[in-house]
């Protein structure tokens, strides 16, 4: 295969591959018309060409063979491509170390994990995600007090996909964060091959920048196996750029502190209290506290965003010097004379459930599992999110949601009445409506305002790209959504 070093990707000389035959979700599974690919291996055990792009007519279709073949081999398949060398850039993918273990309850430290406050354990099976479109620009400081302008920012160089992977299963590389987090290679770039080929300056920055996109038969399977074939389906069905798939389990019981609320409110199931039983004696409707047993106690989730992003001019916490201002850590990669230089995509898996657009906000479930009371193994869905009112949230039955804290001094609620997720300065109008189209610029589509808990969610996802870990990117929303780098 020939890319003209237009990034490269070198490829393993045996091992899966993954050529996903995935079927329609339309169609009777028993139906005796139809063909399913078995996957490919590189190592030519099938019949199919690593690399083949393999069509199931009428009945779906298959993702590209990973990796692409006729490039040069790995020493090691477990991690491929490899290593590139001395004055390139090692792209790798990873969704930390909660997209391998989730998010258990209770956490090993109250003060340092990441756990959702609410008693919620939070268990992972698969979470996809499809990244393309990575991009080197010149000049990442051109504007120091606008990590969005681009405009006087050149690309330089770029590797393309789209690359499919399922994050939790994570990768043979410690991450940019450090070990337990795990990375796996998606390319490398060798050179400025939007620049003449030019090898890269390592007395320089670049500037970095990736996209997530609508998934799609098209891209590279770097890890689905035949299980996910019809989740990848279903992805690529609804446009999904993301999507989680497990279950959440409810474990505030195994609290040592115990589970408190605060006080939401009577709601409309209230009971009445009777001040004495004489005639004439004042009856009046009684708070007792929400009732958390009508939430289902174990429930499944498929949650899935079509909200393609761009993340560009990301920061890099690796990169030493000087942060612009207002900035956690400085801009872009630099090249080394000496080894190759990671550029991991990170893809944070605990952002929709932040409560609060404010970067590292405590994770709730609570609010999720509330819409399905008096439901047995319910499965959450985004699309349920709709009309949801995160600014005063209420239960499906329209009862006033309180704020449930099992994490005893660790937590504080942001306030002692009802539920309420801040949008920080991003507008909000219940009554609002949005127009536009998935995959343009969100800035010519009509969407002033946050509606719904729907919004909400997806608004707050598309915020969890970085580089190398921690490295904060500026969001360029492909999807209609209030504008904002934020």
């Amino acid at each position: 295969m020939s890319r003209n070093r237009r990034g490269a990707w070198m490829v393993v000389g045996a091992g899966l591959a993954g050529s996903l035959a995935l079927m329609s979700l339309a169609g009777s599974a028993c139906s005796s018309s139809s063909s399913v690919a078995p996957l490919t291996f590189v190592d030519g055990s099938t019949l199919l060409e690593a690399g083949a792009d393999v069509v199931i007519a009428a009945e779906g279709g298959a993702l590209k063979s990973w990796p692409p073949a006729g490039t040069a081999a790995c020493s090691n398949p477990d991690v491929c491509p490899g290593d590139p060398g001395a004055g390139a850039v090692w792209v790798t993918i990873s969704g930390e170390s909660n997209a391998l273990t989730g998010y258990p309850f209770p956490p090993d430290n109250f003060q340092a994990d990441t756990y959702m406050y609410d008693g919620w354990e939070f268990h992972i099976d698969e979470y996809i995600v499809n990244v393309d479109h990575v991009v080197l620009w010149s000049n990442p400081n051109a504007d120091p007090n606008n990590q969005g302008d681009l405009g006087k920012m050149t690309q330089i160089a770029h590797l393309d996909g789209p690359f499919v992977v399922d994050l939790h299963k994570g990768g043979r590389i410690i991450g940019q964060g450090g070990a337990p987090e795990e990375s796996t290679p998606i390319g490398v770039i060798l050179d400025q091959n939007d620049n003449g080929n030019a090898p890269f300056d390592p007395t320089t920055t670049y500037g970095f920048g990736f996209s997530t996109v609508q998934a799609s038969y098209d891209a590279y399977n770097v890890n689905l196996d035949q299980g996910e074939a019809a989740d990848f389906a279903f992805m690529v069905q609804n446009g999904y750029s993301v999507l989680y798939v497990g279950t959440a389990t409810w474990q505030g019981s195994q609290s040592p502190y115990g589970c408190t609320q605060t006080n939401a409110g009577a709601g409309p199931e209230a009971g009445l209290l009777d001040a004495g039983g004489d005639a004439g004696s004042v009856v009046t409707y009684v708070d007792g506290g929400y009732d958390f047993t009508r939430m289902p106690a174990t429930m499944s989730f498929r949650l899935g965003f079509a909200t393609p992003t761009n993340y560009q001019n990301c920061q890099n916490m690796t990169l030493q010097g000087t942060p612009n201002p207002g900035e956690d850590y400085p801009r872009g990669i630099q090249t080394s004379p000496s080894q190759s230089v990671f550029a991991q995509v990170t893809v944070h898996m605990d952002h929709p459930f932040w409560e609060s657009f404010a970067e590292n906000s405590p994770v709730h479930w609570d609010d999720i599992a509330a819409q399905y009371v008096g439901e047995t193994n319910p499965t959450a869905t985004v699309e349920d999110m709709k009309g949801v009112p995160f600014y005063a949230f209420t239960d499906k039955t329209g009862t006033p949601l309180p704020w449930r804290n099992c994490a005893g001094p660790n937590y504080v609620p942001p306030g002692n009445g009802q539920m309420v997720f801040s949008t920080l300065s991003v507008p909000v109008n219940p009554q609002g409506t949005c127009t536009g189209t998935v995959g343009q610029d969100y800035t010519k589509a009509n969407c002033p305002a946050i509606r719904d808990y729907y919004d909400y969610i997806r608004y707050s996802q598309s915020t969890q790209g970085h580089l190398n870990s921690q490295g904060l990117c500026f969001i360029d929303r492909q999807y209609p959504a209030p504008a904002g780098g934020s």
